[in-house]
Formats: structure tokens, C-alpha cells, sequence
């Protein structure tokens, strides 16, 4: 049986959550090739999908999951394989190591063409099942907001020194999503003095962010990058931590409540 590109849960709501890492599944034939540290799927998005399952499924909100490790494809990358941050280290679109720098495959990793096969088996999918998402949401509100969920390590010196505030909110510099909504929901962040949090930070939202996000269309999109040490232990085997994601959920539904009344207020008017 072939594992599903997706899951997809329905809503009415014209918002959209987006979990592009938190797949685990590798394909028999591509985890053959990994070695033992690849194997650890360590730069997994952990538990996304569940952080904001529960406050998302209450409200209505679609929310959209990879299925598939990071390792095998990125969907956060561009689709062409072009460099996405100028100046900066990036990982590539299937990637040949890890944040710490180790080697993902035992051999040269995949060839154009099976990169070519990836993108057209898993990437093109998941961005198709997006663009109809907020296309439809258009059509029938006006307006859609796009919300990207994501975690990483809260220390990664590839790519950035010292610890990662908790909750990293990116906009492109601004360009994926209406200054209004940005700057409530970093008021939402404010009122919960326990956590650091940072607009346009080291993360400023990836290809996903950028390429859907067009204010001027009526599609706002943010990403928000979250400290996994907020929800769960960093080390192997990356225990869920219910004590610490009972305590950060609730910063999660108030900031999807509020990006709601946001959009809410501008549905078809």
C-alpha cells in the first residue's frame, strides 16, 4: 500500500495550517541509502500537527500534513531547487545532511532525475492541495490566511548562534501578510510573558511563506518557527512532553482565534 503524499483535515474557516516537516515516513528504497545518524529523521518538525491539531479541528480550521521526512524532499523549498536564502547556509531540496552537518546518505544522494521524481511524487502535490485550499477559500471569503507550523532544535549553530527565542514569527520582512495582522498576533506573544518571541527573526518564512503569501491577492501568510524545548525533549528518542505543551497550546488557539476575528472581519466585504 502506498503511503499517502497528505493528511488533510476539512474545515470551514478561511485559514489554513500548513505542517510541511512533521512527516517520519521514508520510502524502503530511499531509507536504505541513509545512514544510521539519517535515520534519526532528527530535523523532524516533532509533533506539530498535534500542537495545533486540537485548537484547529475546534475552530473549524483546515489543516493540511506531510507524511514524508524532510530528508526525502523538502516541501519548504522551492520545487526548482534554487538557492532560497541569498547569503545565508541552506539545506537543499533533498537534502545530503543534517542540521548537524551529517552525511543523510551513505552514497552521492539522488541524482536530477530522482530529485525530478521526488518533486513530481511528493512536493508537487502537497503545494497542488495548497493552492486549491486558499484558492477556494478566496472564492468563497475573500480572504485566506495561511499559517506555516514549524520547530526546530533551540540550538542549531548551522544556523544561528546561541538559543532560538521560542516563538519566531516570519513574514518575509513583511511582504507574505497584512502589518495588522502581524502585529496582533505578536501582541498575542506579548501577553505570554513565559515565552521569548521575535518578528522576522533568523526564520522569516520559507518558500511556502513567500510564494503564497500575496496581500494584495487576499492571501496573508506567517510562519511561525517554535523552540522545541518548549513542547518536548531535544535528544533522541524525542519524548513528547505533555507538562510543556499544555502550557504553550494555548498561545498557539489564541493565535489562531485571533488571526480568525482578523480574517473574519474582512471576509467578503
Amino acid at each position: 500500500m502506498t503511503e499517502p503524499v497528505f493528511n488533510f483535515m476539512r474545515g470551514d474557516q478561511p485559514i489554513l495550517v500548513s505542517c510541511p516537516h512533521v512527516g517520519t515516513h521514508v520510502p524502503d528504497h530511499i531509507a536504505a541509502q541513509f545512514t544510521p545518524e539519517a535515520k534519526l529523521l532528527v530535523d523532524t518538525d516533532w509533533y506539530v500537527d498535534w500542537l495545533y491539531g486540537d485548537a484547529a479541528s475546534a475552530l473549524g480550521i483546515p489543516m493540511l500534513s506531510a507524511t514524508h521526512s524532510r530528508y526525502v524532499i523538502d516541501l519548504n523549498r522551492r520545487p526548482d531547487g534554487a538557492i532560497l536564502y541569498t547569503g545565508a547556509d541552506n539545506t537543499e531540496l533533498c537534502p545530503t545532511t543534517t542540521f548537524a552537518r551529517e552525511a543523510i546518505y551513505t552514497g552521492d544522494g539522488p541524482d536530477a532525475a530522482e530529485i525530478a521524481d521526488r518533486v513530481e511524487a511528493y512536493s508537487k502535490p502537497y503545494h497542488d492541495k495548497l493552492r486549491a485550499t486558499l484558492d477556494d477559500m478566496l472564492a468563497r471569503h475573500g480572504v485566506a490566511v495561511l499559517i506555516e507550523g514549524h520547530s526546530i532544535q533551540s540550538h542549531v549553530p548551522r544556523f544561528f548562534e546561541g538559543r532560538l527565542p521560542d516563538l519566531n514569527l516570519g513574514t518575509a520582512d513583511g511582504e507574505s501578510a497584512d502589518a495588522g495582522l502581524t502585529a496582533r498576533v505578536m501582541d498575542v506573544f506579548a501577553t505570554h510573558d513565559a515565552y521569548t518571541a521575535v518578528e522576522n527573526g533568523r526564520f522569516k518564512g520559507g518558500y511556502i511563506t513567500r510564494n503564497f503569501g500575496h496581500p494584495a491577492n487576499g492571501i496573508h501568510a506567517l510562519q511561525l518557527e517554535m523552540a522545541q524545548c518548549c513542547y518536548m525533549e531535544e535528544q533522541p528518542p524525542f519524548p513528547f512532553r505533555a507538562d510543556l505543551a499544555e502550557e504553550v497550546q494555548p498561545v498557539i488557539r489564541q493565535m489562531l482565534e485571533t488571526a480568525l476575528d482578523w480574517v473574519q472581519t474582512r471576509a467578503n466585504r
